[in-house]
């Protein structure tokens, strides 16, 4: 399986990230991608490439024009008003009910305009890491739109949580919905399969009244986690969008028997709408050690996710998404694509 990388990600690097009112260390840091990098090396699965550079088109295909225009020059903004304070840009008031949404001008309004948590901060290398992630998210779908059975980008900031127009959970570009809305555009029909943690509700967002793209998510219940505002089960689609959107969210402390269930359901669902290729948003927070999540997911559970996905039959793109343990982040991500080539 070839797999997209580029060490630009590096260069986004936040030292914390602002949660419940104080400030943490940041668990979305580059050391994520470099153990799964080092394992791909390890276990010889396949090459590890440099993304093809593409133009703004594809991007601009899923984003709001000026919301792109926001986030390449927010950091630069930013320093202009606090040039002696080195911190990353972070928004600290939200237009909520009864206040007027202004896009533009000041750039504390524009961040809580475009942002809805404090735990993505913008910092300099923020913008051309995103930026790069989309060529990684592009190059894997270049791959296997020319005949590969597989791909994997391995890219960095994840995207899941990224709408058209808003940013948050760690997230600014939506890279498996621009590698969906590519693909579709070669001709394929495309479906996602979300299995993050957490909801990727920015996908969800971006294809939810759109019947040319199905997404399949499986993540914890929103009632108690993250995004808690999307992802519940009566989310079915709207409009031309009607039953495109599955959501499956389980509860605190699954285990693979409850959560292998609902995999098979999701595969099945993939299956019934006709998809000719399946984009996995592969978010590997669900193991039993992540720190900030409350699956039961095992290290060996993981092949079997793979295999399972295998089992479907369809060219896949696997593009990287959360996980935050770093001792076990390598071999878990590694053990779905080896038990996907298994299958």
């Amino acid at each position: 399986m070839k797999t997209f990388y580029a060490a630009t990600h590096l260069e986004h690097s936040p030292k914390e990230e602002f949660e419940q009112g104080r400030a943490t260390p940041a668990v979305e840091i580059p050391e994520r991608v470099e153990q799964v990098k080092r394992r791909l090396e390890e276990r010889k699965i396949g090459p590890l490439l440099k993304p093809k550079t593409f133009s703004d088109e594809p991007i601009l295909r899923i984003h709001d024009n000026d919301f792109v225009r926001f986030l390449t020059g927010a950091y630069p903004k930013w320093r202009e008003k606090y040039w002696n304070d080195d911190a990353d840009a972070v928004p600290s008031v939200w237009p909520a009910r009864g206040l007027r949404e202004m896009r533009d001008g000041d750039i504390e309004k524009q961040l809580g305009s475009y942002c809805f948590d404090t735990a993505t901060p913008i910092g300099k290398g923020t913008w051309s890491a995103a930026r790069e992630a989309v060529n990684i998210a592009l190059s894997a779908a270049e791959a296997v739109h020319g005949g590969e059975r597989a791909a994997f980008a391995l890219a960095r900031p994840p995207g899941h949580h990224a709408s058209s127009d808003v940013y948050g959970g760690y997230c600014y570009l939506n890279n498996v919905a621009i590698a969906a809305q590519w693909l579709l555009d070669q001709g394929h029909r495309p479906a996602i399969l979300d299995v993050d943690y957490h909801h990727g509700n920015g996908t969800q967002a971006i294809f939810y009244r759109r019947k040319d793209v199905f997404f399949a998510s499986i993540h914890a219940d929103p009632s108690f986690a993250y995004p808690h505002y999307l992802g519940y089960a009566d989310e079915k689609g709207e409009g031309a969008g009607e039953e495109q959107n599955i959501n499956f969210p389980l509860a605190k402390k699954t285990a693979w028997p409850e959560y292998s269930h609902a995999l098979d359901r999701a595969l099945k669902a993939v299956k019934d709408y006709g998809a000719d290729v399946l984009l996995i948003s592969l978010g590997l927070d669900t193991f039993e050690g992540d720190p900030i999540c409350r699956f039961k997911i095992t290290t060996e559970d993981y092949l079997r996710m793979g295999e399972a996905i295998g089992r479907a039959g369809l060219p896949s793109v696997f593009v990287f998404e959360g996980g935050y343990n770093i001792e076990h982040l390598g071999v878990n991500s590694v053990n779905v694509l080896e038990g996907f080539l298994g299958a």
